[in-house]
């Protein structure tokens, strides 16, 4: 009985005690793990032997909800589910639906009127969820929802939003463009790592060869004087962005100002000519450049500090991150170890340094100044910027301390145990509260997006399976005895296709992996662009080696988690998995032997498809092929990793480690200025950009 209220408590709050693995078996989550999860979100229980109570609680507590906090209406029609005691089945409702743009609408009606979709009884109370119509051709927009019947009042967030995301033009369709990590890219001049006018160049060599847009990951803030993490996916915000990235060349008063000038030289002759980024060397030359740069800006009046000045007056937040930067440079500790009130969210001029505050204040406003203008360069090319949105931020950066409200300290996203990661995965960051972020209305997932979206074309949403359910490892649990739990997929689908509009912007979704159903059938109702990944859609067995590409997809040959064309040819990643303790030998064995099969279908293939000549290609002519049989396909956008041209075979990340190996470090083998002229690349871009253009 106890078992039977246990599990009915985790549906009612959205916690999956069982799950199908990527064998294709049911596998239970333990009862620990249910009962800590349903404990996270809220659920009144101590132990498992309280499931009834708690059942009868939260049965009651849904049923006395008269309005869902946030209501999802795609295409300009809805109804809105509405929960009343039987009781009151007699009285008049009023409603007004205040709208985006100011406007309200006001409507009346009598309970009974309503159609009764559900009905139920909990605690001697009988109650009936009817539906209540609302206006149709509602105009796009967030609205709310206020009803008020027999003296009681509610209120909704109402997201109306197409059906469909952002769709462009059909002469901005079958696309190609390349991929590079950003600090990867540098140049023969020996710069430590690549920068916003590094980007820009790239964008503009991109254009010149025909394409049409440049993927980089995540450029978003990094705590650099608490952490030696630099990995992309583990950010301080996904408010704000990495002040590594700025070129101080480009800043207001740079001429003007004799110790900047310096200081930059001085960075320029300390680039370390090594194969791997230093950060901690080059954090501390460019922090020295943009203090100078600081300094001066605050020094005097100015139409830019104007302009400063304005920008925080409308973004808060901004001042609100450079203070919350400067406190932890004082401390020397992550806001969870500071003192109260600081880390509850309150900071004093006392708790930072002014100095500080105005560095981070100003590199903020100059990232998002020299983002705008690169944006406003891409724009002018009709070149599209394809940024990715990480799924998770770091539990001792800034969105946490700002928002602890939002998210699980007590627990890490993560992944169930798969044929890579036979103990799973402990992505170590603290997911959303599904239930706290619905009561907010979404506004820090909507801030987040904006962000993004303000400079992408096209966002890639990282796992996008999170936005229906997110593998929680409650603190203390092992990686592979965590639970599902559940977000509502439908109302942040609504977000996504209302913000790509405003913007213009496509939404693609990372779903790559074992992938729910219900995913794959939300991703095509609303547009959102999945992926294609050449090394994932291979088939070992029978039928054809390559499946087929469908059309709206992004097509890629491989993706920054996997390793690089010519080390998966060579099977060079069964070597690193063998090294890992991620594969037996007998296992690696078998490995080998099906990738040697695998190579031989894929050959065939290709040769059948007229897209390889020689009866031997060798790994360049395979790869060629490859990235042709891809910009033939009906994918909408296919994105060339720049590294698989000169066959590299170290990869960016080895997912899984992280002292272990250099991720997130290394630079592209050859400098821009080298790889931009190579025959090889321009080759391989030649023959894609034919063949798209071809349709």
């Amino acid at each position: 009985m106890a078992e039977r209220a246990l599990q009915t408590l985790a549906r009612l709050y959205g916690v999956q005690p069982s799950y199908v693995d990527v064998w294709r078996k049911r596998r239970w989550s333990s009862h620990e793990a249910v009962l800590r999860a349903l404990q996270l979100l809220g659920a009144p229980l101590a132990s498992a032997a309280g499931a009834a109570s708690a059942l009868r609680f939260r049965r009651q507590e849904l049923w006395q909800e008269m309005l869902p906090p946030v209501l999802a209406a795609f295409g300009g029609k809805a109804g809105c589910p509405l929960r009343v005691p039987e009781s009151l089945s007699g009285t008049k409702y009023r409603c007004q639906l205040d709208l985006e743009d100011g406007a309200s609408l006001a409507f009346a009606g009598r309970v009974e009127d309503l159609a009764i979709q559900r009905a139920g009884v909990v605690e001697r109370v009988a109650y009936t969820r009817r539906i209540l119509p609302l206006p149709d051709n509602l105009p796009h927009g967030y609205h709310r929802l206020h009803v008020e019947l027999g003296g009681r009042a509610a209120e909704s967030l109402l997201i109306a939003a197409p059906p469909l995301t952002y769709r462009p033009s059909p002469r901005q369709q079958r696309i190609w463009g390349v991929f590079l990590p950003l600090y990867s890219l540098h140049r023969q001049s020996g710069s430590a790592a690549g920068d916003f006018s590094d980007l820009a160049a790239l964008m503009q060599w991109t254009a010149d060869r025909g394409g049409n847009l440049v993927a980089t990951l995540p450029l978003l803030s990094i705590l650099w004087e608490l952490s030696d993490d630099p990995s992309p996916y583990h950010p301080a915000s996904r408010l704000f962005w990495n002040e590594l990235y700025l070129d101080p060349r480009r800043s207001p008063g740079f001429d003007s100002c004799p110790a900047a000038r310096r200081l930059a030289g001085d960075l320029l002759a300390q680039a370390a000519p090594g194969d791997l980024v230093d950060y901690p060397g080059l954090v501390r030359a460019k922090r020295r450049v943009t203090e100078a740069l600081a300094e001066a800006f605050f020094s005097r009046p100015s139409p830019q500090r104007d302009a400063m000045l304005e920008e925080c007056r409308g973004n808060p937040e901004l001042e609100r991150f450079a203070r919350f930067r400067a406190a932890g440079e004082r401390r020397q500790a992550a806001w969870p170890d500071w003192p109260e009130p600081a880390r509850g969210g309150r900071l004093a001029p006392g708790d930072y340094d002014e100095r500080v505050f105005q560095y981070h204040l100003y590199a903020q406003w100059e990232v998002g100044r020299q983002l705008a203008s690169l944006t406003a360069h891409a724009d002018r090319r009709e070149l599209l910027w394809y940024l990715d949105f990480p799924l998770g931020v770091s539990g001792k950066g800034f969105d946490v301390w700002r928002n602890q409200q939002l998210f699980v300290g007590e627990a890490a996203g993560g992944a169930p145990p798969d044929s890579f990661f036979t103990q799973g995965q402990n992505w170590g960051f603290p997911p959303l509260h599904p239930g706290r972020l619905r009561r907010q209305g979404y506004a820090y997932l909507i801030r987040s997006l904006r962000n993004h979206l303000r400079h992408a074309r096209i966002l890639r949403f990282d796992h996008v399976m999170g936005l229906h359910r997110l593998y929680w490892i409650p603190q203390g649990f092992r990686a592979d005895d965590g639970v599902y739990v559940r977000y509502p997929m439908e109302e942040m689908c609504a977000i996504l296709t209302l913000e790509s509009h405003r913007f213009g912007a496509r939404i693609v979704g990372e779903d790559l992996g074992t992938v729910p159903a219900a995913v794959d059938r939300a991703l095509q109702r609303h547009g959102i662009a999945p992926m294609y990944v050449l090394q994932y859609e291979t088939n070992p067995d029978k039928g054809p080696a390559l499946r087929e590409v469908p059309a709206a997809c992004v097509a890629s040959v491989n993706t920054h988690d996997m390793p690089q064309f010519a080390a998966y040819w060579q099977g060079l990643d069964i070597e690193d998995r063998l090294g890992q303790g991620l594969l037996t030998a007998e296992a690696a064995a078998e490995e080998r032997r099906r990738r040697a099969g695998l190579r031989r279908r894929i050959t065939e293939f290709l040769r059948a498809q007229g897209l390889l000549a020689s009866a031997e290609p060798t790994c360049p002519q395979v790869l060629e092929a490859c990235e042709c049989y891809l910009a033939a396909s009906d994918a909408e956008i296919l994105l060339v990793n720049l590294e698989d041209l000169w066959g590299e075979t170290e990869p960016q990340n080895r997912p899984g480690t992280y002292r272990e190996h250099p991720n997130w470090r290394r630079k592209a083998r050859y400098p821009f200025d080298q790889f931009s002229a190579m025959p090889e690349v321009a080759r391989v871009l030649g023959a894609i950009d034919r063949l798209r253009r071809r349709a």
